[in-house]
């Protein structure tokens, strides 16, 4: 699924992580829920959960005021 799709119900404070945390090889266990429960992606393990189109959408299109 689009990120675009899943962003507006994730977690604030992942929301936040993954701004400070841009391109991050592993993503923590609570960002990793925070993703499946907003309806991303069901990770197997902690490393290339996200797409580099994620990455840009996160960098260039989220919103700091969520």
């Amino acid at each position: 699924m689009e990120i675009f799709m899943w962003w507006l119900d994730l977690h604030l404070d992942s929301k936040e992580w993954l701004r400070e945390n841009l391109r991050a090889d592993e993503l923590p266990l609570p960002v990793l829920q925070h993703i499946a429960e907003a309806g991303g992606p069901h990770p197997d393990k902690v490393s290339g959960v996200l797409t580099d189109a994620d990455w840009d959408f996160i960098e260039t299109q989220s919103e700091f005021v969520d």
